[in-house]
């Protein structure tokens, strides 16, 4: 992908306002998007930790309680505090609640119950983290650390999308708990993305190195790479909150949306590889949708 964060930002800019011309949405549209969010970001986060469940098999656990022959007891409780954990992110980003060591440690809480003995509770004793350019703040200095990264976040010279990568990074940086810390981070992001008028990223599994590699890339203070990253997620949110709306901003794949353009499919995924078209891949397939090619005509024509 060769997106530059300016051309991701006004795509960005250009739904956001969009889907605020829209709101508020219908109730039943809001469960929807809920549920499907709420899957997506359970299964998504927990396999870039390792859990071995697929979308399909998150999907059973969590709306029928189902359990998955050969799947561990841990992965079954990730699965079921991840999605709790959303839950109450969400609950914390509609009340308005701000950013503080409550919320952080009461995300933690869900997501580990159960599973850490430490669950929401800071961690008391130093540790290290295999690849990490430096170490974690010896643990003595973890509340100190915190205070300063919530404070940090409520600048206003701070723009939405570079605050949210900087959030995540900071946070896995001072690693305030023993375990469970990349867990939280995606849901402290979303927590602060919502907040502010963005639907819920995810993060897929399948750009699992990228993020790490770009996470790294932070690690010497190059943020650059890693708010491109999630600047990506937050505009393929966009994207997949307005499908539901249908009409112009339903997502096609490219494959069905050639035949309604004078460009093969072959065409089209070249232009998304390049970041020329506004488009998001998932699950191996790409789409985008009718207003995207119509813009990228009118910017780019036929080349």
């Amino acid at each position: 992908m060769t997106e530059r964060l300016p051309i991701l930002l006004m795509r960005i800019n250009r739904k956001k306002e969009h889907l605020d011309a829209l709101r508020p949405l219908s109730p039943d549209l809001v469960r929807r998007l809920h549920s499907e969010m709420r899957i997506l970001h359970t299964y998504n986060s927990n396999a870039i930790e390792g859990n071995t469940l697929t979308l399909s098999e998150t999907k059973v656990v969590l709306l029928e309680g189902i359990t998955i022959g050969g799947k561990s007891l841990v992965e079954h409780l990730e699965a079921a505090n991840n999605a709790q954990g959303f839950d109450l992110m969400v609950q914390m980003a509609t009340a308005e609640k701000p950013i503080n060591h409550i919320a952080v440690q009461q995300l933690h809480e869900a997501v580990t119950r159960g599973i850490l003995d430490s669950a929401g509770r800071y961690r008391t004793k130093n540790v290290r983290i295999t690849g990490a350019v430096r170490s974690p703040p010896d643990w003595h200095n973890v509340v100190r650390e915190m205070d300063a990264l919530f404070l940090s976040i409520t600048s206003p010279d701070r723009k939405v999308l570079e605050t949210a990568a900087y959030l995540h990074h900071q946070f896995v940086e001072v690693h305030p708990f023993f375990d469970g810390n990349d867990r939280v981070a995606r849901l402290l992001i979303n927590l602060y993305l919502i907040r502010h008028g963005y639907p819920p990223v995810i993060i897929q599994t399948e750009e699992r190195q990228h993020y790490y590699d770009t996470l790294r890339q932070a690690d010497e203070e190059n943020y650059e790479p890693f708010t491109l990253f999630i600047a990506r997620a937050a505009n393929d949110a966009f994207s997949h909150t307005l499908t539901v709306v249908g009409g112009l901003d339903e997502l096609v794949p490219l494959r069905e949306l050639s035949i309604l353009s004078p460009y093969s499919q072959e065409y089209l995924v070249l232009a998304a590889r390049k970041g020329l078209l506004d488009a998001t891949k998932t699950g191996g397939v790409w789409y985008s949708t009718k207003r995207a090619l119509q813009q990228y005509y009118q910017e780019h024509g036929r080349m």
